[in-house]
Parts: structure tokens; C-alpha cells; sequence
């Protein structure tokens, strides 16, 4: 038989004296002391905070500005990334036979500096002698020796079948060996035209056709399913030198940049990467959404960017980024040993690469029950193209350490737009939580958020 309920029950449990209990006053006593069962019964402990902004480094990896690998000023501005060039010759012995070992000596070396590489392969390059391996020249694949303004050139016939079998097998080999090595940035496509730029001007006449342009493209789309492949020049189907690439899975490089970067409406500037890229269709327009989009701030510039002296033909840097949503760009001007940058171009430089690529804040973490919510902004003009693991540490004074690996897409998270990422900790007292996200590369520059509450490579929250 249930025990019957003390007299002063409604006391304990609301605040009214026993003496109020009758009959007649049971409705009036759990119309006021309902809601309060109620509240405490669904009421989560919720706690929200707002988190403070702070600029990212600009070292942050797979963006800003590029040096070559032989530059001897690594020290002069912060970067994660270098860049080198590689003769087919170099790295293709014989049909079959393939010597990486000069890629794997710059790889060690740019890892030592916490970097990833960006590197071309080419078959021409001016003033460096015959780049075409030599069991090919054997083989019979002419080459034109001429001098252009940059040096004297060896281009061979890109057309020659014999060539066109050797890149298609070199290209496999190389997705075999260098696809998704967390060591390698980004990859532009090369093989073809001067420095592997896709261009023989003004020699029009030795550059490929569209038919062996499309056997390169198509060699690089079945090797390369994860690392970047990046295309030269932006090309709709009505292109009369390139054949279309407007919807492939490359993104592209402007190797002109500020130099022919905007569109100026003028006929003779239609090779303007803008001006291409609007001629090539929506889908080149936003190319960049899923794609990389990189290049090479233009040489003459080098001596003059982020200066007070402006050359006379440089295009705003900032319009130029903003348009292209350019993620990374090659530069040699504040990285010559022989010419250190000042420190006022050094502070003019920081804020103009801090626009490129991505931007990621944490700007606000909620708990509730245990279940973690945080809202990423991207205060950039691209998203980070790849999916590193991001790491979550929790711990409470009843709970050790543990670490979780959500499946959250950094990739997702577009510029000038926020997602929320969530999480079950399963726990809400005096929570500690930590988050990174790791290079893949070991040793590499860790992401590091443009939060105020970073500390070192984690993002640090208490609740």
C-alpha cells in the first residue's frame, strides 16, 4: 500500500504553507506549481559564448604568396608553400622508367621549412636547352630550335604520336605516385607551350591542337582525383587556340597577375584572364567555388608591388584578388636575398595577402546537454579546397581527455556565409574543448583560426 504524501509536501515543492491544502484549492495549487515541474523538467543548461576575431596568420597553409624554392629569402615573408619547376627530361628515363628522385630531394627540403609544394612539369622551357627525354628524340619527335625574347627554344611536335603516348603515360605515373601526398599543394597542369605555360608566342604555329590539349587534359583528370590540377589560360568552346576546359575538373593560374588580370573591354586585352574567364561561360565563372584558383604575381612587377611606386600598366591588387578569387600567387619580389623588402613593404604586403584564399573565425560556441555547436564565418574570398580532419579534445573533472574526428567538410563553408558544426560530448560541467585542424603533412603549418582564442594551433574554449 503507497504511503500517503506528507502534509507539508506542497511546501517543500512550492513554497506554500501546508495549511493551504482543501479540496476545494487543489486546482489553483497545481495550476502554479505545474509550469514550475514543467520548466525544471525540460529547461536545458545552455551555455553560449560569442568569440573574438583576430587576423589569421598569413602563413596559414595552401595560401598566400609563393616563392621558388631556390629563393634565398625564405625568411624575408611569411609563407607555406613554394614553388618549383621539373623537366620531363629530369623525371623520364624510358617508357616505363621514372626518376622522382629530384622531386623527393625538394620535397625533404620544403618540408624542413613546414611547407608544401607547388610544382609544373615542362618540355620547354627558354634558355635551358633541350627539356624533351632524350629516348623520344631518339625515337624521332622533332624538335624546332628557335629564339624567342626569353631565350633560345627547343620545342618539340606536340602532335608527334610517339610524344603524345609519353605524356599520356608520364601523367598516369605521376597521379600514381604524387595524387592526394599531403606534401604536394597544388599541381598546374605544364607539358605544354613555353615554361609549360600553354603558350608558344609568337610562335602560334608549334602550339598544340585542341585534340592533343584535350589528351593532356583528360591524362591529368584520370590521374589526379584529389590534388589540384590548375590549367593556364580559361577557354569556352567557341575558343579559337584552346580547346574548351570551361567545365572540366581543373581550376586555373593567372600567370599575368595585376599585370592582365581585369577585364579592360578592349579587343586586344581579350586574353585577359578576366576577360577569358567571362568569355568562357558561368561555369569558368565559378570555377573557383570547388577549384583552385593560383598563379604568378607578373615579373615585372616584382620590384614594385606592395611599393609607393606603382608601375604604370599594375592593376589594383586588391580588385584583382577579389575578382579572381585567387587563392595563392607566385612572387619573387619579397623573396630576393639581394634585396630584402623594407619594412614598409613588408606591412604593405601583410594586409594584401591576408585577402587571398580563405579566412575561417570561429564566431560562436553554444553547449547545450552536453552537445556542442560552433558557427565558422569565412571572412575570405575561397574556401580551403581540401577536407583536413579536424580534431575535437574535450575534457571535464569526471571525464579524461578524449578525442573525437567529426566528419565536418571544411570545404563546405563559402566566403561571406557560415555553417554550424555539431557535436555530442555528452557531458556540460565545467567542459574544456580544444580544436585543430592538422596538416596532413607531418611537420606541416598547422590551420590556425582568425580567433582571438587560438593558442597555438588549437582553438581553446572553456564552459
Amino acid at each position: 500500500m503507497r504511503e500517503p504524501l506528507p502534509n507539508n509536501w506542497l511546501k517543500n515543492s512550492c513554497g506554500l504553507p501546508s495549511t493551504f491544502i482543501g479540496t476545494t484549492k487543489l486546482a489553483f495549487i497545481f495550476s502554479r506549481c505545474l509550469p514550475l515541474v514543467v520548466l525544471i523538467a525540460l529547461s536545458p543548461l545552455a551555455i553560449a559564448q560569442n568569440l573574438k576575431y583576430a587576423p589569421e596568420p598569413i602563413d596559414n597553409p595552401l595560401s598566400g604568396l609563393v616563392p621558388y624554392v631556390s629563393s634565398g629569402g625564405h625568411d624575408q615573408f611569411p609563407h607555406s608553400m613554394e614553388f618549383r619547376y621539373f623537366a620531363l627530361s629530369e623525371l623520364m628515363t624510358g617508357w616505363r622508367q621514372y626518376d622522382w628522385s629530384r622531386i623527393e630531394d625538394t620535397l625533404k627540403e620544403t618540408g624542413r621549412r613546414g611547407n608544401q609544394l607547388v610544382m609544373r612539369v615542362y618540355l620547354e622551357y627558354p634558355g635551358k636547352g633541350l627539356s624533351l627525354p632524350q629516348f623520344l628524340a631518339d625515337e624521332g619527335v622533332n624538335v624546332v630550335d628557335w629564339m624567342s625574347a626569353d631565350g633560345r627554344c627547343f620545342t618539340p611536335d606536340y602532335n608527334n604520336k610517339t610524344l603524345q603516348k609519353a605524356m599520356r603515360e608520364f601523367i598516369a605515373a605521376f597521379g600514381k605516385k604524387y595524387d592526394d601526398d599531403p606534401r604536394v599543394a597544388f599541381i598546374t597542369a605544364g607539358m605544354l607551350g613555353m615554361w609549360g605555360e600553354w603558350h608558344s608566342h609568337p610562335r602560334e604555329d608549334l602550339y598544340p591542337s585542341k585534340a592533343t590539349q584535350q589528351i593532356v587534359m583528360d591524362a591529368f583528370a584520370g590521374a589526379f582525383k584529389k590534388t589540384h590540377i590548375l590549367l593556364r589560360y580559361p577557354a569556352g568552346e567557341k575558343n579559337s587556340l584552346y580547346t574548351a576546359n570551361h567545365d572540366q575538373r581543373f581550376g586555373y593560374h593567372d600567370d599575368s597577375f595585376a599585370w592582365a588580370t581585369l577585364d579592360t573591354g578592349k579587343n586586344e586585352d581579350a586574353w585577359y584572364y578576366m576577360a577569358a574567364l567571362k568569355n568562357s561561360g558561368s561555369h569558368a565563372m565559378s570555377r573557383w567555388e570547388t577549384y583552385a584558383i593560383g598563379g604568378e604575381i607578373r615579373p615585372e612587377l616584382w620590384s614594385s608591388i606592395f611599393t609607393n611606386n606603382t608601375h604604370e600598366k599594375q592593376q589594383n591588387f586588391t580588385e584583382c584578388v577579389r575578382q579572381t578569387h585567387a587563392t595563392w600567387l607566385m612572387d619573387t619580389g619579397l623573396f630576393t636575398s639581394s634585396n630584402p623588402p623594407t619594412a614598409d613593404r613588408v606591412s604593405r604586403a601583410t594586409p594584401a595577402v591576408r585577402l587571398m584564399g580563405y579566412e575561417l573565425h570561429v564566431s560562436k560556441a553554444e553547449l547545450v546537454d552536453g552537445n556542442l555547436s560552433l558557427t565558422i564565418e569565412n571572412r575570405g574570398v575561397a574556401p580551403f579546397y581540401y577536407d583536413w580532419p579536424i580534431e575535437v579534445r574535450y575534457s571535464a573533472p569526471n571525464i579524461r581527455t578524449q578525442s573525437l574526428f567529426p566528419e565536418w567538410k571544411l570545404s563546405e563553408i563559402m566566403p561571406g556565409e557560415s555553417t554550424t558544426w555539431k557535436v555530442d560530448l555528452s557531458t556540460a560541467v565545467d567542459l574544456k574543448v580544444r580544436m585543430r585542424i592538422a596538416n596532413p603533412m607531418p611537420g606541416g603549418k598547422p590551420l590556425r583560426f582568425a580567433n582571438a582564442e587560438m593558442n597555438g594551433q588549437w582553438l581553446e574554449l572553456n564552459f
